[in-house]
């Protein structure tokens, strides 16, 4: 992909909306087929989101669609999520806006029924203090119209994120690194805040003035970009190990094949011999990590 942070064409943004939507799930932001990233769209027709029906971790660019602004498919296969609106009157009413997340995280739910401000008690929750972090309270139902949407695009206001009690998040940035890094920020601050409280707590905090200035140096836009791409490594691994969209690996491929041919059967079938299952297949027919199942089945029982 060319330009990550700006995508020009549709394959671009819709290759953005899939990654964003796997590193959310990655960071723990996944509610089953639930929740959604939005991207704006490069051409200004509306936004690239996931297709409703599939959790975060399983989008890939051709679970995307584009959305117009008055929730008309333009573009990819399956159904719209109800909840569009959050992201077509956010970005309507927030020219700024490039990418928005909308999530169910429980912590932040569990925060938000506190009715209490956020308190800056680590680094996390620094990044909330120029614009403060709002309350939506027009309802705690799902956002399933424009009125609704323009409702929380208010609420919101100039905020990188919104609280949406009894509902979930809303974050919001001029690129998909700062809009994901904010929805996992907020998420750890609501965290420790509640840890805070379970414990008598919290007594001290950061004031606000110095809020701003760890605001301006510890969540500056590398150190934002930074903390981006190493949840895109950490995704990039866990699908590394466990195939595209969850599917298993050739190595978890390996090991079940090898479990099932090669080991001895506990209801009382005589254990292979060694070299039984020497034979050597072709790359063709069998991933790399099979082929090296198959071959271990020559080992002795209890070498392995």
């Amino acid at each position: 992909m060319k330009n990550i942070d700006a995508p020009e064409t549709d394959d671009e943004a819709a290759e953005l909306t899939a990654l964003g939507s796997r590193v959310l799930a990655e960071a723990g932001h996944g509610d089953m087929i639930w929740g959604h990233l939005a991207v704006r769209d490069p051409g200004g027709r509306g936004v690239w989101m996931k297709a409703a029906g599939w959790g975060l971790e399983e989008i890939e660019p051709e679970r995307v669609v584009l959305v117009s602004w008055d929730g008309e498919r333009l573009s990819g296969d399956g159904p719209l999520h109800l909840e569009f609106h959050i992201h077509t009157e956010v970005m309507r009413a927030r020219p700024d806006v490039q990418v928005s997340v909308h999530t169910h995280s429980g912590t932040v739910n569990a925060f938000a029924s506190l009715g209490e401000p956020l308190r800056p008690l680590s680094h996390d929750a620094v990044a909330f203090a120029e614009h403060g972090l709002p309350n939506f309270g027009a309802t705690a139902n799902l956002i399933r119209t424009q009125e609704l949407g323009r409702a929380l695009a208010a609420d919101l206001g100039p905020a990188r994120a919104c609280l949406m009690p009894q509902h979930g998040l809303l974050t919001v940035g001029p690129d998909i690194a700062h809009a994901v890094m904010y929805a996992v920020l907020l998420e750890r601050a609501c965290g420790l805040q509640l840890a805070a409280r379970a414990a008598g707590g919290p007594r001290h905090w950061t004031g606000h003035q110095e809020s701003l200035e760890k605001d301006a140096l510890v969540w500056a836009s590398g150190q934002i970009a930074a903390g981006w791409r190493y949840w895109v490594r950490r995704t990039e691994r866990r699908t590394r190990r466990s195939g595209p969209t969850g599917g298993p690996s050739p190595q978890r491929k390996a090991a079940a094949f090898s479990a099932t041919h090669c080991s001895n059967d506990r209801a009382g079938v005589a254990l292979r011999q060694p070299r039984r299952c020497s034979r050597s297949p072709t790359a063709a027919s069998l991933s790399s990590g099979l082929i090296a199942a198959r071959l271990s089945c020559g080992r002795a029982p209890g070498t392995g």
